[in-house]
């Protein structure tokens, strides 16, 4: 499986932004694929999931009502919009599959991308 990011940016607070995940060698219809956050000097944490098959999300209650997964099954992308941005929302952002779970869990997860880099400014 290779997963490459795309999408990272610099933003304002208050502002948006729409991170791609394209997906290649990855088929699976029963597990997840998440995106997963690191700010500088902090551990790894979960931020978004969603199951390939059914399309259920999971998030954490940190982005709850401002950012969307969505997955494009031809392409085989996953998507992360990211509405009303905050300074603490900066972090080097990462995708995961396949996430045997959808509970954010880093370890439940098997291939990673190499990140793509969100800044936001107040």
């Amino acid at each position: 499986v290779q997963l490459v990011e795309s999408g990272g940016d610099s933003a304002q607070a208050g502002g948006s932004l729409t991170l791609s995940c394209a997906a290649s060698d990855y088929t699976s219809s029963t597990y997840c694929m998440g995106w997963f956050r690191q700010a500088p000097g902090k551990e790894r944490e979960g931020v978004a999931t969603i199951r390939t098959g059914s399309l259920s999300t999971y998030y954490a209650d940190s982005v709850k009502g401002r950012f969307t997964i969505s997955r494009d099954k031809a392409k085989n992308t996953v998507y992360l919009q990211m509405n009303n941005l905050k300074p603490e929302d900066t972090a080097m952002y990462y995708c995961a599959a396949p996430c045997r779970s959808g509970w954010l869990l880093r370890q439940d997860c098997d291939y990673w991308g190499q990140g793509t880099q969100v800044t936001v400014s107040s």
